[in-house]
């Protein structure tokens, strides 16, 4: 692609972001984005099959500039603590951006999302920190599924809701309840249930020197039964 192409795909995806952003989803019509790009609304196709296509490219936009700054946040010492301080940045993120919020949640519409995933995987190294401090009493898995659950059923619940109503602790209450399942009071010692020191084990069984790449893998699935 061209800069000058570059250029005016980025615009219209720059326009229909802040539609989406200001009046919703149903305002980023291809004739509005067009007119508040000053274009033509045959030039959207030629970047942009169909509305959903551009819709996908906006969440993509906003996805991907949100994940980079995320993961430029330096890491708190204590892993706990940074998990929170993501969970309080992602809940922010998506009360700020409800729209597309709402929209990427519709698994009947959205496809799949690479900054989605970039997103997913500093969560899951948020919830591996945990697991090789010896804090984690699920597998990392589940960890990251439960705080992807409620995540997302906290913004949810929160934009369905009218502003005035909204209960300012919900969000963080979710978290504690779902961090009480997932955590150990303190470090896993051999002393504590066998999960939470095969938790603790597979987490750092990986960095391991004096496996074999087999022996690692075997080693790992003992660990995940």
């Amino acid at each position: 692609m061209t800069a000058s192409r570059e250029q005016t795909r980025t615009r219209i995806v720059e326009v229909a972001a802040r539609l989406l952003r200001e009046q919703g989803a149903a305002a980023v019509t291809v004739r509005a984005v067009a007119q508040e790009a000053g274009l033509q609304a045959p030039t959207i196709y030629r970047f942009f099959e169909d509305k959903d296509a551009l819709l996908d490219a906006v969440a993509e936009h906003v996805m991907a500039v949100y994940v980079a700054d995320k993961a430029k946040t330096p890491a708190l010492a204590d892993p706990v603590e940074d998990l929170r301080a993501g969970w309080r940045t992602q809940i922010d993120f998506g009360l700020a951006n409800g729209a597309l919020y709402t929209l990427m949640s519709d698994l009947t519409r959205t496809r799949p999302s690479p900054a989605a995933e970039a997103g997913r995987e500093v969560l899951r190294a948020r919830v591996h920190r945990i697991a090789a401090a010896g804090r984690l009493r699920v597998p990392e898995d589940r960890a990251v599924a439960l705080i992807q659950a409620a995540g997302t059923g906290a913004v949810l619940t929160i934009l369905s809701t009218p502003p005035e109503l909204r209960d300012p602790t919900l969000a963080d209450d979710l978290l504690t309840a779902v961090l009480a399942v997932m955590l150990n009071d303190v470090a896993a010692v051999p002393s504590d249930t066998p999960t939470a020191v095969a938790v603790a084990f597979q987490a750092v069984a990986p960095t391991l020197p004096t496996l074999t790449p087999a022996e690692r893998s075997l080693l790992s699935e003992w660990l995940s039964r």
